[in-house]
Order: C-alpha cells, then sequence, then structure tokens
C-alpha cells in the first residue's frame, strides 16, 4: 500500500521542492535553519497533495492512456487519494503557520489554492502551464517571508522554466508540435545566460564561480532532452524532456542560493540530483 501510495504522489519528485524554498529564503536573507526544515515538509505536502489530487481529477482519462496508475488499476480507491489530497493539504498549511508565521501561511494557502485549481480545473485549458509556473513561483516566495520583492528574480527563473515543463507535458501520451520544447530550450537558454550574468560583479568571486557552474548543469540537464523533443516531438522524447525538466530544478534551484551568497548550500543542494534521477527509475516523477 505504502508503494503504491508513493507512486500516486511521485514521492521522489519531492527532493526537487525544497530548493525553492531555499532560494528564496537566502534570496530574502531568511534562512533560520528550523524555519526552512518546516517550510521545506510544508512545501513538500502541498506538492504531494497535488500529485495526489492530479490522479484523481485524471481517473477517467487515465483509465484509457495510463491504466498502470495507481487509481485505474484499483491499487488506490478515488475515495483514499481525495482523502489524502486534503490530508496533506492540512497539514502543509498548518506547518506553514507553525514555522513560518502569518506571511509564510498566506503565501503557502495560495500556493495551495493555485494547486486545486490547476488541477480541478485550469490543467485541461490554455491557462493550465500558467498555473502550474505560477504554483513554482509562490514555493520560492514562501521562503521569502514578509520580503518577497528580495526574491522575485530566482522564482520567476523557477516559474519561466516550469512554464516550458508543463506546455510539453501535455504531448507526453500522443505527441505534439516542435513548439513546446522549442519555446522550453529557448527559456533554458535565457535561463542560464540570466541567471550566470547576475552574479557577475555582485556576488563574491567563489559565488560567482559557483553560480555559472551550477548554472551550466542546468542547461546540461535539461537542454539535451529538450532539442531531441524539439527533433521529434513524440510521446516518448516529451516525457523524457518533462522528467528531465523536473529534475533540473535542482541545479537551477542550487544556482540561485550561490547567487544568493550560500555557494555551499547550493553546492550541497545539487547532490539531490543523481538521488532524485537513481529514484525516478523506481517511481516516475511524471
Amino acid at each position: 500500500m505504502l508503494k503504491d501510495l508513493a507512486e500516486l504522489v511521485r514521492a521522489p519528485a519531492a527532493l526537487t521542492v525544497p530548493g525553492d524554498v531555499l532560494a528564496g529564503a537566502v534570496a530574502s536573507g531568511n534562512g533560520r535553519p528550523a524555519r526552512l526544515v518546516g517550510l521545506s515538509a510544508s512545501s513538500i505536502c502541498i506538492y504531494w497533495a497535488g500529485m495526489a489530487l492530479n490522479d484523481w481529477a485524471d481517473r477517467e482519462v487515465d483509465a484509457v492512456e495510463r491504466p498502470e496508475r495507481p487509481i485505474p488499476s484499483g491499487r488506490v480507491t478515488p475515495r483514499a487519494a481525495l482523502g489524502l489530497a486534503t490530508g496533506l493539504t492540512t497539514a502543509g498549511l498548518a506547518l506553514a503557520a507553525a514555522t513560518g508565521g502569518s506571511a509564510a501561511f498566506r503565501t503557502s494557502a495560495l500556493l495551495a489554492a493555485t494547486a486545486w485549481t490547476y488541477d480541478l480545473g485550469a490543467k485541461n485549458t490554455p491557462a493550465g502551464p500558467a498555473f502550474m509556473a505560477a504554483a513554482r513561483c509562490l514555493d520560492v516566495l514562501v521562503g521569502a517571508g514578509n520580503n518577497r520583492r528580495a526574491a522575485w528574480a530566482p522564482a520567476l527563473a523557477v516559474g519561466t522554466h516550469i512554464l516550458g515543463v508543463t506546455a510539453m507535458s501535455r504531448g507526453e501520451v500522443h505527441g505534439s508540435t516542435p513548439l513546446p520544447p522549442r519555446s522550453a530550450l529557448l527559456a533554458t537558454a535565457a535561463i542560464t545566460t540570466s541567471t550566470a550574468a547576475a552574479a557577475i560583479g555582485s556576488t563574491s568571486r567563489a559565488a560567482g564561480v559557483v553560480t555559472t557552474a551550477l548554472a551550466g548543469l542546468f542547461a546540461r540537464a535539461v537542454g539535451p532532452a529538450q532539442f531531441a523533443a524539439a527533433q521529434e516531438p513524440t510521446g516518448p522524447r516529451l516525457r523524457k524532456a518533462v522528467g528531465a525538466g523536473i529534475h533540473g530544478l535542482v541545479p537551477l534551484q542550487a544556482a540561485w542560493c550561490a547567487r544568493g551568497g550560500a555557494p555551499r548550500l547550493g553546492a550541497a543542494l545539487v547532490v539531490a540530483l543523481p538521488l532524485a534521477k537513481r529514484l525516478a527509475r523506481k517511481v516516475s516523477p511524471t
């Protein structure tokens, strides 16, 4: 049962979540360890809730397109999935209030509302990718607390990346036109350039070097799969590009941690990338 629930919420993909909070916290100078642990746990709960709710909302479509998923295969009931989504959302908001105060709670509540709106209505509309991008932006701002203005740069970098990833995800089953992967590839180039350029002359030499290296790692992690999908936008290639995009969040978040003056934290955070890739062989992140 636990294995089925882990598959339902794409459990290993949660390794890409704490970096959002850390990037926002570093940018805003709000890095108390207990606060970061609590808010990271809160965001993981809300992320898992969104995954469970996504499968609950898509259970009829998955019965045709992905019958191996936990709900259509009968391993998890729809009622259990909805109950898990509700419980995890409640737990996430409680953690945000307890460890981050009123500012973090308000942002987390908006994050949860955005995730639920995406899953229950916006996902299959033209606004779907924008909702998902907004959710990731808000996840970064959760870490910023009251000083959200200071964290807008990493929030926009993360959100722009996820906008491209989500647009590509719409073709994971039946394929798409080359436009979504080409757009994602252009976004990757822009994000990589702006992230590295932002470090020049405005941080310590060590932070600048680490930021540039991590920005390059981000491009290397996501670019090849996006390029391949742009050349031939089939379902399997797009699915691979989406998976790479999810994992690519880690070096991007790490780069912004280094850019904010925490190069050691950025270097430590990127250790999660090979672990996430290894676990993805057992539980798909998409």
